[in-house]
Parts: structure tokens; sequence; C-alpha cells
């Protein structure tokens, strides 16, 4: 899939700076990527309005009161695309991919506890027209949760 902006080299630098410290500054990226404050501040508006970047807090969620983190593998019997967007719809899920292979789609799901998940599966991701099965991985603990990857 092709980006809905040109990604050229300055672009991919200021993603680069954002992926390392998020609150950086514009002047600071810009003193490193050679632009201007503004530019900077144009760059990033233009990126995270065509939806090639976000900038966020990303949390722990086991220290912001979500006890239950799981990975819900779903197979399908009808459009997975649907299916696909109906989970994305669910405010507990957190990411949501079409695959290939055992499952159709993939999604994490965050919960306050073990009973708020029994609910979202049984009263609301299962009750989705197309779905025919699910599985659910249930996070123990998380070791690694990066988003620096950089650009290509």
């Amino acid at each position: 899939m092709t980006p809905s902006v040109p990604l050229d080299g300055t672009a991919k630098a200021i993603v680069e700076q954002l992926q390392e410290d998020g609150r950086r500054s514009y002047a600071a990226i810009g003193r490193a990527v050679g632009l201007s404050e503004a530019a900077v501040r144009q760059r990033v508006r233009t990126l995270t309005e065509a939806g090639v970047m976000q900038i966020v807090a990303v949390t722990d969620p086991l220290q912001v009161g979500f006890a239950r983190q799981a990975l819900i593998g779903v197979t399908t019997d009808s459009d997975t695309r649907l299916v696909a967007q109906t989970l994305a719809a669910l405010d507990e899920v957190t990411y949501v991919i079409s695959t290939a292979g055992g499952f159709d789609v993939l999604a994490e799901v965050v919960c306050e506890d073990d009973e708020h998940l029994l609910d979202l599966l049984n009263s609301r991701i299962r009750a989705i027209s197309g779905v025919r099965s699910t599985e659910t991985f249930v996070y123990l603990k998380l070791h690694k949760q990066k988003y620096d990857w950089g650009t290509r």
C-alpha cells in the first residue's frame, strides 16, 4: 500500500525523530533534519492528517487499570473485511489485522479483568455476523513493546 503523502527522506527523518521521543520539540526536530520549526509543524500536521502516523502516549495496560490483555484469533464464514471493520469499532479492541493462515482476523483487546474479557467475547465478538469461531490468547506479562522501528 502506498502512503497517501510522499515520504521523502525528510519526512522519514521526522517520523524517526518522533518515534525516538514523541515529545521532542518541533525546533529540535528542525535542527536534526534541516528545516525550520514552522516547516516541521506543517510536515507533522500533513503526516498525521493523512494517517501516516499518530502521536500518542503508549502505556502498559496493567499499570493503568486494565488487568487483562489478549489476542483473539477469529475464523469467519463470511466477508472477512466486514468482520474486521465490526471488530475495529469495539472500544476494547486496540489492533485488528486480516491474516492468512489459521485465522482470518486477529484482534488485540484490553479489558479491565477476566469478567470483562468473557463478556466481550460472549456478548459482542462471538455475536458478530460471520464469526464462526474464536481462540483467545491471554497475555500473562508484557515483555517488550516498542514502536521505534524507523521507516523504509
